[in-house]
Order: C-alpha cells, then structure tokens, then sequence
C-alpha cells in the first residue's frame, strides 16, 4: 500500500469520528498527490486536486515546500494544470504565509520574465512573515538597481500589507452563549485529557464544553446568521487557567471564521466575555487571533443606601444584575464608539477592548501580523534611507514626572526596544520587549511547532538567551499517544535550536523535570523577562510571563513580546511565623487577608505582584510566585537581599552544571553561555556595580498588602466549596479555610505531593514526617493513598545522597523505573504511597486521575472542576490545596486531621519557614 492510500485509509477511519480528512504536512505525500494531479486519466486526480488546493498546511512544512515548488512551475509554465491556472497559483502561493512561498516569490519578482516579476511583487507586497534571509536578498537585489525590489520595498515602507486591508467594521453584531456560571477554566474549553489531540484541531474541537454545547452553539448560528457567537462566563472570569492557546483555536473553531478558505481548521476572530473579565493571558492569545475580549461588568455589588456592600447571611457580598447577558440575547458592539449595545440602550462602554493596538490586531486578523509588519516596515524604510510614515498606532508611552519605578517597570524599561530614548516608561505604557528566556511543555509544543511553521521561522532568535522545550506534561505516563507526539516535538525544537528535555538521537536521558522549575534555574538574571507556554511560568528570578503557544513561537522566532507594562501590587510581611506552620500556609494567608483588606475584590487580578520575599533562596519562594497563576495575577516578582539572591544563582549554576554533564547541551553553548552570564551576575552583586533589583522607594503601586505572620495559627486550605449553592463561588482560589473549621472529620480519598508547588524540602517533610510517625506509633499504615512526584530528578538524587530517598522507598508501594516506564494511566489505588516519576502528574490530568467522585488533599495548585478529579454520580470531586504536611497527615489518617493531631505529627520537623527581611527592600532615587 503506497502512501496516498494510506491517506484515503485514515480518511475512512476518520469519517466514523465524524471528522474531515487531516490536513496534510508531509512531503512525501503531497508528491504523490501532484503526481496523480498531472495525470489526467488518475482515477484519484478530482480529490488530489482538491487536497493540493485546500488541504495542504502553509507556511514551513515540508508539504508547502513541494507545494510551492508545483505552484512556481505552474507561472513559469514548466508544467500546466488546467484548474490552477497561474494566476490562481499566484492566490494561492499568497495565503502560504511565508517560508518556502516567499523563496519562490523573490525568485519570480527578481527573475527575468517582467510580466510574472510584477504579479509575484503585487502578492509580495501583501506578505510578512519575511526573516533576515528574504530580507537580505531584497536589500542585495536594490541596491544592484533592481525596480521591482524598489517598487517592493516603497510597498513595505508603506506598510500596505497592512494599509489596503478592509477597515474594521463599525457595528458587530453578537449573539450570547452562557458556556457557565463562575470563572470558566480553559480545561472546560479543553480538556488536559485531551491534549494529545490538540495539533489535530478539528479533532481536538470535538471536546469543547459538551456535545451538547456544540448542538445549541450551531443552532444559535442558525438562527443568527448575521451574528457571531459571543460565549460569556456569567458572574465570572473567561479563561482561567492553562491551554490558552488550544482553548481559543476551539473557541475560533466553533464561533470564529475561516482564516482562510485554502487552510483548514484555522479560524480567527473569536469573541468572548465574562462578567469579571478575561484572564491576562486568556486575552493575549485573543488578541493573537485578532479577537475580541470583553470585560462585561454585568454583575455588580448591591450597595446600600451609605454607599457599603450588602452582605448576606454567610458574609458573602451580594450581587444584583446591572443587565442580562442571558443565553441567545443579541447585542451590538460599536467599534467606532466603543460601546456595547442592546437595540439602542447602552449597556458599557467597552473602550479597553478597543485600544489603537487591538484594533490594529483586528483588523490584520491577529496580532503577528502587526508584530512582523512593524518589523518589514522598519527593514525597508532603513534600506530606502527614509523615516517611515506613522502607520501604526505609536507605543503607548507614560510617563510621570517625580514617580518612581517598581521593578517590573524597571525590567521592562530595561528591556524596551523602539521607545523614545531616556524616557522613562510607567505601567500603562504599551511596549515591544526583548525576551531573555523561553520555555515550551509539552503538551503545547505541538501546536508551538505548528504555530512556528505557520509564520515560516526555522531556526530561534539570536538574542534570546536560552529556552528549554520540557517533557514534564507527558511524564507519567509512556503511551502511545506519548510515543508518537513527543518524540517527534523533540526533534523539531532541538533542529530549532532550543535545549530539549528529550534527545532525539537518544543519547541523553530522559528528564521529564516540570518546566516551570528547569525555567526557574536557567534564569540567571533578576533583569530578564521570561515568556513560557504555560500558565505557571512565574520565576522567583525576572519577571515570567505564562503564554499561549503561540506567543512562545513568536518569542523563539524573534526574541521579542509584546505588551502593555502591568500595574502592580506589593505585599510584605509582618509578624512571626509559628514554627508549627509551612510557607505554604502564607501563600494561602496572602490571598485570604488579601480579600479581607480589600472587601472581597482581587486585586492581585491582572496585575503584578511584588512580593518581598527577602531572605527566602529561590526553590522556596517560587512557592509563592507559582501560586499567583491562581489568583488571576499575571505574574510576579520577588524582591530579595543581596545574599539570598547570590545562593540562589550558585543553585541555578549547579543545576545548569548537571543538564550540561548530561549532555544536553547544543552546539551553540546556550547552557554554558547561562553559566557565565550567572558569574557575572554574581560578581556585579558582590562588589556592588550592580545590587539586587529593589523597586524606587517612591514607587507608586495600585494597592499595597500587608501579611500578618501572627494572624496566621493553623493550616490554612483552599476548597473548591463544590457545593456552594452559588455556582459562581464553586471552583475558585478564594475558599480559604483553616484546620478547625473541617472538625478532624472529612474524609480524603487520595494524597498528593507534587508538581511544581514543592521543592527539595517538601520531599525532606515526607520523609520526616514518616519517621516521626514511625516513632510515635511503631508503623505507619495508609488509610489513603499517598502520591509523590519529585519534580525535578535532581531533587531525587539529593534525596537520595542524603538519606531521605532510602526511607521513602521504605514505605512507598511503588517506585518508578525509567527502563520501564508505565505504558497505561493508573485509574486505581491502594492505600499505600506511590513514588512517581519526576514532572506534573495528577496536576496536569491528562494521564493520571484520581478516582471519579474521590476528595482529593493536594500541595497542587489545580482545584478547576474536572482536572485532578472528576465527579461521579455519587458525589462531585474535588481537589483541596493544603501544605506537604497536612496532605501526608490526611492520606496516613484518611481523613483532614484535627489541629491537635497536626502538632504532634509535625513536632520537630524542619517546614518550611520564612522570616521576614528586616532591610527595606527599595531604592532611593533611580
């Protein structure tokens, strides 16, 4: 069987899912294709024709390569097919996207044949996905004289790519689509246990909210032809959570429109809407689809008659309906007035949607058109020897005379490029920003990849520092869907220049360490700007930035992001730690007198948070900046002391040390380069050139929080409150209770010790908590069972130098084995501890789950309906957030202990502890 039949086999087998035959990337088969195309008595010349034209992906796969070869031989008449005739070739080759269409472009425009010059300089012109290499050759073939690559470049100058496309339309009309009550995860949108499906969209768009949800988006189309399909989360936020990228492509799918009728499954211009907003990152992969976000403001505080919140009888504040967004309702969103309408009553004015930025990312059908074109057009005005006209809307540039900086406004003026030079930028001001370090998990680098081929980049951006594709999502579990996606993800990064979890030439093992921690010790600058495919990328070092997919291909491609600079927060601390209390209980007790000081608003939302950690080395006070993902922030920074912050880079310096005596490694030394950069680093602190980052001590932030260490006297947990009986309280971060209030009663089904919220003395308190048991009781028995997963394999192997591993294998029921990794995803357990394999596990929930219906007491950070575990008929799940002692405790006991029972266990145990710094940590003057 040839490869073209075994195309039409899996088109048979995918019609029984209900699905469209698979767009095709591969080389090999698209030549067979054109084959059959070029003998017209084919028996299969209809559908190959149609898979050439319609069905082939653009950009840098090896399929557009033999495409645009075919398609070039068609204008320059070296083969003829009647139904593609050269100018349709040329339409064609226009919507590729860059890579190999642009090689034949320039090849035909600085060719010899005048007539097929000018047509292939016209389709030039509306193109810009063009690197150094296509650039080089239309500034070489300009100044030998050539006319039409002055003519191209005249274009460019002009930004027509961008100036002759249609205007955004004044009146949008939508239809609404209430996807839930309550902040709406993106694993609703889609689901971790569908991640290997992702690169596959139409396959992948079948998972989206429900069938049923499907059924009535369709008929809302139906009936509404003239709208689009706005979905809205109702009293909550849109988008929180992870798989931003994959959670938009389906949102697209399902109520966007065709990117282009030549490239399927690539739909743009979704709109969305919550009550509380979009989240941050949410929102930038809208805007990467050239969509529209809404902040809707439909639910607002009931006042009473002094103007203070209406509480009710559980001390929640009331909500009243300012308007209905109610399922079907048709609205009018005016572009030009920035107001969002129903009939002729104003609803909102809806103007930060609108900004002069968004509106260029509408119009252009996403914001990579704009970031490219700024750049073609910056190249061309440079060559010509002219200024550019002012096409672009100019960066948004704000500054205020006598304020000082907070350190995110430091790292982003450090990092500015294309900003009025010695003008200091606050946050509100709209900047370009070169980007230090770039990370990409697994279960997102496919469609990292693909969005990679799609804007024809093929190899990473000399200025970034380094980046690091990780294998830690697909770790637990080495199945067949692992087998054929990860391997091949590991490849593509690793001929991209990026440093792979993985080698795809099998000659390093395999580390499967979580990202998040791998970006946190390759960051070797508290000045650098991280940008990482997943929502966690928040380093206790510079300011990280979790990212959709596709902003982390843009990234790697050019080593730049785009971005308005946050607002900020600062929080310090007061008080003593009670040495009866783990860190983690402060991470919890932040976000509860947060809410407490603020009358129940989040103002951590949307915003930086500066944390002044002090005196806490990185591995522990990234416990603090990995959880502010779930309290909407967009990220955060740490503030430290001099000291702390050299032993924390001597730590990075030792981790990098052991990826480079594995062999990881590439040719261009990135990991060395990251060594050397840290020593310098280091010495700039030691002889103070240069001290630790520490905001101006005239910054100016949005609020300042105060923890109290002394308020703080037992465990604190985040609950899901699956059975609050308002659904938009269900699922979120803001339930934080203590000890006492579960009475040493409820039950856990299952404990979890893991992901990336712990570190190296998380597993330490495993281990003596044990022996502690042991001691006082003569054994220790499992009422629950106890998962642990290490998140790094270095920490195994201090564990193990150290005695500690010893005894948890002692006690554990299972170990993982790397010669012989599980092939199936456990579905059950027993009462005994497992010791997992390094990376995200349960966190994650697209291999391991807890059992449906179970009470899960985890250190994860995840407690989303459906994502560590899902309900059963009997009863919801649901995934409690507690403190490394508390969950082992819980899993001994099988239930939530008292807080009596919690002392004696955890007696002389080393937790983690935090003493606040006693230095000021700013600076006077800047």
């Amino acid at each position: 069987m040839n490869i073209y039949q075994d195309y039409i086999q899996e088109i048979e087998e995918r019609k029984n899912q209900g699905l469209h035959p698979k767009p095709i990337d591969n080389a090999d088969l698209l030549s067979e294709i054109i084959s059959q195309i070029k003998d017209t008595a084919n028996a299969h010349r209809a559908d190959s024709l149609k898979f050439f034209i319609y069905n082939t992906l653009p950009g840098t796969t090896s399929a557009a390569g033999v495409k645009a070869k075919f398609l070039k031989e068609i204008i320059l008449g070296e083969s003829a097919v009647a139904e593609i005739t050269p100018s349709f070739a040329f339409e064609l080759l226009s919507h590729m996207k860059g890579g190999p269409s642009i090689e034949v472009l320039l090849d035909l425009a600085l060719g010899n044949n005048e007539n097929i010059a000018r047509q292939a300089a016209e389709v030039l012109k509306t193109q810009v996905f063009l690197y150094d290499a296509d650039t080089a050759r239309l500034k070489e073939a300009y100044e030998l004289g050539s006319k039409i690559a002055k003519d191209i470049l005249e274009s460019y100058a002009k930004a027509e790519f961008f100036t002759k496309l249609p205007e955004v339309p004044e009146e949008i009309k939508v239809v609404t689509f209430i996807a839930g009550e309550g902040d709406i995860s993106t694993d609703l949108l889609s689901p971790g246990n569908q991640a290997h499906s992702r690169s596959d969209r139409e396959l992948h768009g079948k998972c989206m909210i429900t069938p049923e949800a499907q059924d009535e988006i369709r008929m809302l189309q139906a009936q509404h032809p003239d709208a689009s399909v706005m979905l809205i989360a109702e009293k909550g936020t849109m988008g929180v959570g992870s798989s931003r990228m994959s959670g938009v492509n389906n949102v697209a799918l399902w109520t966007g429109k065709q990117a282009s009728p030549y490239v399927p499954f690539v739909n743009i211009a979704p709109i969305v809407g919550g009550t509380n907003g979009i989240s941050p990152i949410f929102l930038t992969t809208v805007d990467v689809t050239g969509g529209i976000g809404i902040d809707l403001q439909n639910w607002v505080k009931k006042v009473d008659e002094n103007g203070n919140p209406v509480r009710n009888e559980n001390g929640d504040i009331v909500l009243e309906e300012k308007y209905s967004v109610a399922t079907g309702t048709v609205l009018t969103i005016n572009t030009k007035e920035k107001k969002l309408y129903n009939g002729d009553a104003e609803l909102k004015d809806i103007s930060k949607s609108f900004t002069p930025q968004k509106l260029e990312f509408i119009r252009a059908g996403g914001s990579y058109a704009i970031v490219f074109g700024k750049k073609i057009q910056t190249f061309a005005a440079r060559t010509l020897g002219i200024t550019p006209p002012a096409v672009f809307a100019p960066s948004k540039e704000i500054s205020i005379e006598g304020q000082g900086l907070t350190a995110v406004e430091k790292i982003f003026n450090r990092n500015a490029v294309g900003v009025t030079e010695g003008k200091l930028l606050h946050a509100g001001s709209d900047v370009r920003v070169e980007v230090n370090i770039v990370g990409s998990q697994d279960t997102t680098g496919l469609m990292t990849a693909q969005e990679l081929e799609s804007m024809a980049a093929t190899v990473i951006s000399p200025i970034v520092d380094g980046a690091y594709q990780s294998g830690c999502h697909t770790a637990s579990v080495w199945d067949k869907k692992a087998q054929t996606n990860i391997p091949k993800l590991m490849k593509f990064m690793n001929d991209f220049g990026v440093i792979t979890a993985r080698d795809p030439k099998g000659e390093y093992h395999a580390m499967t360490d979580v990202i998040h921690k791998v970006l946190n010790d390759i960051t070797i600058d508290e000045w650098a700007i991280i940008i990482g495919g997943d929502s966690h990328t928040r380093m206790s070092k510079g300011v990280a930035f979790g990212a959709d997919s596709g902003t982390v291909a843009l990234a790697l491609a050019t080593g730049e992001a785009s971005m308005p600079i946050p607002e900020s927060v600062k929080v310090t601390f007061k008080g003593e730690m009670k040495e009866h209390m783990d860190f983690r209980d402060v991470v919890h007790a932040t976000q509860a007198q947060m809410l407490k000081q603020f009358d129940g608003e989040n103002v951590f939302q949307g915003r930086i948070i500066e944390v002044h950690i002090g005196t806490l080395p990185a591995d522990q006070a990234f416990t603090f900046t990995d959880w502010t993902a779930e309290m909407k922030a967009k990220a955060s920074i740490c503030i430290s002391e001099d000291d702390t912050l050299i032993e924390s880079l001597e730590i990075a310096k030792s981790r990098i040390q052991i990826m480079i005596d594995k062999g990881m490694d590439n040719k261009n030394h990135v990991l060395q380069g990251l060594i050397n950069k840290a020593n310098k680093r280091i010495e700039e602190i030691r002889t103070g050139e240069k001290p630790a980052l520490t905001p101006d001590a005239n910054a100016k932030y949005y609020a300042e929080v105060v923890v109290d260490l002394d308020a703080i006297v037992e465990p604190m947990i985040a609950d899901p409150d699956v059975n609050n009986d308002d659904v938009s309280k269900r699922y979120t971060h803001d339930t934080i209770r203590d000890l006492t209030y579960y009475g040493g009663e409820k039950k856990v089904d299952l404990g979890f010790v893991g992901s990336c919220m712990v570190h190296k003395g998380d597993l330490k308190i495993v281990s003596q908590m044990l022996k502690n048991i042991e001691k006082q009781t003569g054994t220790v028995e499992f009422k629950a069972p106890l998962v642990v997963a290490a998140p790094t394999y270095n920490i195994i192997d201090e564990l193990k130098a150290e005695g500690d591993w010893e005894f948890l294998e002692k006690y554990s029921g299972f170990e993982f084995d790397d010669n012989a990794p599980k092939g199936e995803a456990r579905v059950e357990y027993k009462n005994m501890m497992y010791l997992e394999r390094p990376g995200c596990n349960l966190c994650m929930g697209n291999q391991e789950k807890a059992a449906k219906g179970d009470t899960v007491l985890a250190t994860s950070t995840r407690l989303f309906q459906g994502r560590v575990v899902e309900d059963s008929e009997r009863k919801k799940g649901e995934s409690l957030l507690a403190s490394t002692p508390v969950v082992v405790l819980s899993a001994i006991m099988g239930r939530i202990p008292s807080i009596d029972e919690y002392k004696t266990a955890v007696e002389g145990i080393d937790l983690t502890t935090f003493v606040p710094s006693i230095k000021e940590l700013v600076t006077v003057g800047h």
